[in-house]
């Protein structure tokens, strides 16, 4: 049978609102107290009723997640997978729920975004992308809902964010291309309203101008979705007018679906590195090189920033810059 938050009161020799001001850790309550209704919690094996907590606190302790499009195929596009792994690991240790809603297009999303505010459902919100005059993140602002961003946004005053220096891992890698030898680079992506894809293209350039390199409009192509097949149409129109040496892809889907193009036409001589570091890109042929941009920590710290704001932590931290790491594999060359 379920303990009640009576049975705790009575055991402990307190009153019930004192079991609830306890379990909200209220400074009004003394140590001595605390320690001993925490003792009789833990004897008893109490488990607060969430629901009523929330409505007591006016709180839910609920993040909710609007996630992209491109997060509808989670088997191909793992990025989402580790970063909803890492929101869910950090927000766990703070007692905190996730609510995960999918968007088939920017209309839907900011439906999303809200709903999750007008229902009171949940504290905070996280969303999973960030581009160019974003309806969602101009709802947010101007509602004053908490939120935090996987991305960096155009604008980052007042807002929480966390992302990689995707200029700067673009930048090494294509300088590593060009300390290998290669001058003949290619760069493959997609939805250009994307800031991750804005400062990735500028990486590129930016690392072939200071090298020497000289490329053209024809080495870029940038496509509406990363998809496998968007991967195949954008290496088919490269192809027809560049036989570059080495391409970057800006996801591993897009690097997929090059591969493809590329074992078609038995050409096995272009280096190719994709982003994400997915688990399918070791199983390719060959094996995918790939830029490991830790998603797994891009959604613990999202959460942890957005859950420290919402608890009232005064870090003065409103962002945070997460690693990335080369994994050279069999498509190096």
């Amino acid at each position: 049978m379920k303990v009640t938050i009576k049975e705790v009161a009575k055991e402990a020799n307190v009153s019930t609102s004192t079991v609830s001001r306890v379990l909200s850790d209220s400074p009004q309550i003394s140590e001595e107290t605390k320690e001993k209704v925490r003792e009789t919690i833990k004897k008893l094996k109490y488990k607060p009723n969430a629901i009523a907590r929330s409505l007591a606190n006016n709180k839910t302790k609920i993040l909710g997640v609007v996630l992209p499009n491109e997060a509808q195929d989670l088997v191909k596009n793992q990025f989402f997978i580790q970063a909803m792994k890492g929101m869910s690991l950090y927000a766990q240790s703070k007692n905190y729920y996730i609510a995960y809603a999918f968007s088939q297009d920017e209309e839907t999303e900011v439906n999303h975004v809200k709903d999750f505010i007008s229902s009171n459902l949940v504290d905070g919100i996280c969303l999973l992308r960030a581009k160019e005059n974003d309806s969602s993140i101009k709802y947010l602002k101007d509602t004053n809902f908490p939120f935090v961003i996987i991305g960096r946004p155009e604008k980052t005053e007042g807002v929480l964010w966390v992302d990689n220096d995707n200029f700067k891992a673009t930048y090494n890698l294509v300088s590593k291309l060009i300390e290998k030898g290669h001058r003949n680079i290619a760069f493959l992506g997609a939805r250009q309203d994307w800031n991750m894809t804005k400062d990735r293209i500028n990486g590129f350039k930016v690392a072939c101008e200071m090298n020497g390199v000289l490329i053209s409009n024809k080495n870029i192509i940038i496509k509406s979705e990363f998809t496998e097949k968007e991967g195949v149409d954008a290496t088919n129109e490269l192809l027809e007018h560049v036989m570059p040496t080495a391409v970057v892809a800006e996801d591993d889907i897009l690097a997929f679906g090059a591969l493809k193009v590329f074992n078609e036409r038995n050409i096995n001589n272009i280096s190719l590195i994709g982003f994400n570091n997915t688990k399918l890109a070791e199983f390719q042929t060959p094996p995918l090189a790939s830029i490991d941009i830790n998603a797994s920590e891009l959604g613990y710290y999202a959460s942890k920033i957005l859950i420290d704001a919402l608890e009232d932590k005064q870090t003065n931290i409103n962002h945070y810059i997460v690693d990335t790491k080369l994994i050279e594999r069999e498509s190096l060359r």
